[in-house]
């Protein structure tokens, strides 16, 4: 088992981002909750990045989304549509 507020983490940024259920993302083992997280950061990143940043690099490929201290995840919200 891991620490609580981790898990709290995982479980809020998965179920905002993709609308699953507190239940649903849960009862995922943690691995694939972590591979969610990744994921979706990912897809915020590519989102979120200028028309000079795309093509060159900037975000150096996956497991990358850790905060400065290698602690938990940086959660970045989705871009406002306007």
């Amino acid at each position: 088992m891991y620490e609580p507020d981790r898990l709290y983490e995982e479980v809020a940024f998965v179920a905002y981002h993709f609308g699953w259920s507190h239940e649903t993302v849960l009862n995922m083992p943690h691995w694939e909750r972590q591979r969610w997280c990744t994921e979706i950061s990912e897809i915020n990143d590519r989102m979120n990045e200028t028309p000079s940043e795309r093509g060159h690099g900037h975000h150096g490929g996956r497991g990358r989304r850790r905060d400065d201290a290698g602690g938990g995840i940086v959660l970045r919200n989705p871009p406002e549509s306007g």
